[in-house]
């Protein structure tokens, strides 16, 4: 007895898209769910206290603003904010490390927008790493 061979089925050529709709489904399902999180109100609220790590490295530039408006770059007094970017720029050359991180350390009582001129005015004297000095917080209390 001979046995025949049925006949092979055409090869795929399309390619299933079943898997990829559902990805992108899920997906969407998880923007919907976490947009409305990201988004803040107008609402004052007076935001907590920071518990800072210790910094990593101490060879940090300082740019310090009191109450008062007077200003200083480590330990040099600047006249203004217009002084701010050379005194960062040459702080920046005189170390080995360009990439040094700028901390702008103001008085809590400051407005933001004058804390904003600060890092502005760091970032055009070069500084490319920026961050905010914070009270560390112990205790619940600055």
């Amino acid at each position: 007895m001979r046995l025949q061979r049925s006949p092979e089925p055409p090869p795929l050529a399309r390619i299933n898209v079943t898997p990829i709709i559902d990805v992108a489904l899920v997906l969407v399902i998880i923007l919907l769910v976490t947009a409305p999180m990201m988004s803040t109100s107008d609402l004052p609220v007076e935001l907590p206290g920071a518990h800072a790590r210790d910094l990593e490295r101490p060879d940090f530039i300082s740019v310090t603003v009191a109450r008062d408006g007077r200003l200083a770059v480590d330990e040099t007094a600047a006249a203004g904010i217009g002084d701010v970017p050379a005194l960062v720029r040459g702080r920046l050359a005189a170390g080995r490390d360009r990439n040094r991180l700028v901390v702008v350390r103001a008085d809590a009582a400051l407005p933001h927008a004058v804390v904003r001129r600060l890092l502005e005015a760091a970032r055009e004297g070069g500084a490319r790493n920026l961050g905010l000095a914070t009270a560390q917080i112990a205790d619940g209390r600055p």
